[in-house]
């Protein structure tokens, strides 16, 4: 949703006229702010007959708008795009966002409408060998790898004032003194809460704060990750806090920003949102972190699930020196701002409408 607000900006920028057609939500106001319009369409359900009339809802609107290119972010109205498109004659770009998964008959085949674009854009090289392994279709000069990207003027710890981190931290009841190790990302458990949960308690320093910034748990996952921090006794060291729209500002209350994904991701926004803030990363050495973390350098990576060896590294994190943290930070923010801007992943991709017009 945040790469469509931001690929709407870039649209608008250009002189061009941005179109977002979805079932609406929280960013409708963020797409109209950044010079778009919102075109209401029930694009979130998988019902084959809805998404057969969705297609002709969005036939009718290229037609009326003098649509050039569709770009579909999402499988169930990507097959609606890809229809009207077809009908058309509208360019169909596709951005295959996740590693998603394949865990029943006929997943892939729904899957594959994101390989289908004449132009697919994988969000990490990652994704992009993900493509070519499981869609033999996808001919490799049609995908381009344009990574996800933050602002380094919003994601900049000069930026950040003191009463901004002294506000949020009394609001999360933070120990006053205490280190913070902070997971940014929805409550769900592949994200790996639970296995830092476990690190927490090999840590060598146990006067060390908790914190999980997210939202959307299932299944009372929530619940499930407070009974286990009360029974490794960490009650009063672990906060749940919610959603946070100021991270910027989250980040900076953190010694530590951990990423325990026990999946590969995709991409992973919050590593290079924690490195362009100049904060020590720990990360799981699989998918989107491999390219974005560098290790001994940049930050830290450690192997997936295991408890002992996101302990280490955290442990090696908060045992830097101020400066050896300072230059981490540096060396972190640098290698971001370099590569893995939000302007960049604009630019890249608007290099992509234009090739196709």
């Amino acid at each position: 949703e945040r790469g469509t607000v931001e690929m709407v900006q870039a649209v608008a920028g250009a002189g061009w006229t941005a179109l977002v057609a979805s079932e609406g939500g929280a960013r409708v106001a963020q797409v109209l702010r950044a010079g778009g319009r919102h075109v209401v369409m029930p694009l979130d359900s998988k019902n084959p007959i809805t998404v057969l009339r969705n297609a002709a809802r969005l036939a009718a609107l290229i037609r009326a708008e003098g649509v050039d290119i569709v770009h579909a972010r999402s499988r169930a109205p990507a097959w609606s795009a890809w229809l009207a498109a077809w009908r058309t004659g509208a360019r169909f770009v596709t951005t295959y966002h996740g590693a998603y998964g394949e865990d029943f008959p006929g997943k892939r085949r729904y899957n594959a409408i994101m390989a289908r674009g004449e132009r697919v854009i994988a969000i990490s090289r990652y994704i992009a060998d993900l493509i070519g392994q499981r869609h033999v279709f996808a001919r490799a000069d049609r995908i381009r790898v344009i990574p996800r990207g933050v602002d380094p003027v919003a994601f900049d710890p000069a930026a950040v004032s003191g009463e901004r981190i002294a506000r949020l931290a009394v609001q999360w009841r933070l120990p006053e003194g205490m280190p913070v190790v902070m997971l940014p990302g929805r409550l769900t458990r592949w994200k790996g809460h639970m296995v830092l949960l476990h690190a927490m308690r090999l840590l060598t320093r146990q006067d060390v704060a908790c914190v999980f910034v997210g939202g959307g748990a299932r299944r009372n996952y929530d619940e499930k990750l407070i009974a286990l921090a009360e029974n490794l006794g960490l009650g009063d060291r672990v906060r749940l806090v919610g959603e946070c729209d100021d991270m910027p500002t989250a980040l900076m209350l953190a010694d530590v920003v951990v990423n325990a994904s026990t999946v590969p991701e995709a991409f992973g926004r919050v590593v290079i949102e924690g490195q362009a803030m100049g904060r020590a990363v720990v990360a799981t050495d699989h998918g989107g972190a491999v390219e974005t973390v560098i290790h001994n350098e940049t930050g830290f990576r450690v192997r997936p699930g295991d408890a002992a060896e996101l302990a280490a590294g955290i442990d090696r994190a908060l045992a830097l020196t101020p400066a050896q943290r300072q230059a981490l930070g540096d060396r972190a923010r640098t290698w971001v701002t370099s590569y893995y801007t939000t302007a960049s992943m604009q630019d890249a991709t608007m290099d992509v409408y234009r090739e196709l017009m």
